[in-house]
């Protein structure tokens, strides 16, 4: 397969990842994914209900959103995602949700405060908010861009809009989406016993540390190290 094909068939299928999270609903949301050595995306394509999606459905369009292959119309993110495509050298995967909690956050435009390890760990702090701005331009994505950058976490909250998170791939950005509205839910349900206490910073920069150097199955020869 080609690039271009891997992409697509990898973009279409986690979409299904974002209905089986519980992080879309009907056709609201999307994913896309870099094709690897080229410039160009493989975004979602507009309107279409997530069971119809295919790898042939998939719209591949280039860094300055004009679609290069594909007989749907591309999502109406797409410009946002293109922007901070360009923006960004090292983003290669982008998802948007409006997942309940974290959009009930970003409804209020308060940014979720790091009170937990499991959200130092994984975003390295508070998940900031970033302004409103009308979809179907770049506005979005350069608030994202501009909230972001210099910003350990991978997920933003757009005011009264929704989630956006960005991975080094389109798997990364899909975990951080998921991480991103666990972290909500729970500070929100956290937020009906009292005010938050936020972590301290030294605690949330060794937690975090820990969690990106040290977690998990990593080979052999930086375990010794």
């Amino acid at each position: 397969m080609s690039a271009i094909a891997q992409t697509r068939a990898l973009v279409a299928s986690l979409h299904g990842e974002l209905v089986r999270g519980g992080l879309a609903v009907w056709t609201m949301g999307n994913l896309s994914a870099r094709v690897p050595g080229e410039e160009l995306i493989v975004i979602k394509p507009s309107g279409v209900p997530y069971d119809e999606l295919t790898p042939e459905s998939m719209v591949v369009v280039d860094l300055d959103a004009n679609v290069v292959e594909g007989d749907l119309a591309p999502s109406s993110d797409t410009a946002t995602h293109a922007y901070v495509y360009r923006a960004l050298a090292d983003v290669g995967g982008i998802v948007h949700t409006h997942s309940a909690y974290a959009t009930a956050w970003a409804a209020h435009g308060l940014a979720i405060p790091c009170a937990l390890t499991g959200q130092a760990d994984e975003f390295g702090g508070d998940i900031p908010v970033g302004p409103f701005a009308r979809i179907g331009g770049e506005e979005i994505g350069v608030g994202i861009v501009e909230t972001l950058r210099g910003h350990r976490s991978r997920a933003v909250l757009m005011r009264s809009h929704g989630v956006f998170t960005i991975g080094a791939d389109a798997r990364e950005a899909l975990k951080a989406a998921v991480m991103c509205e666990d972290a909500a839910r729970t500070a929100l349900l956290a937020r009906t016993l009292g005010e938050l206490p936020r972590l301290d910073q030294a605690d949330i920069d060794a937690l975090y540390d820990r969690y990106q150097n040290v977690y998990g199955q990593r080979p052999m020869t930086e375990r010794e190290t």
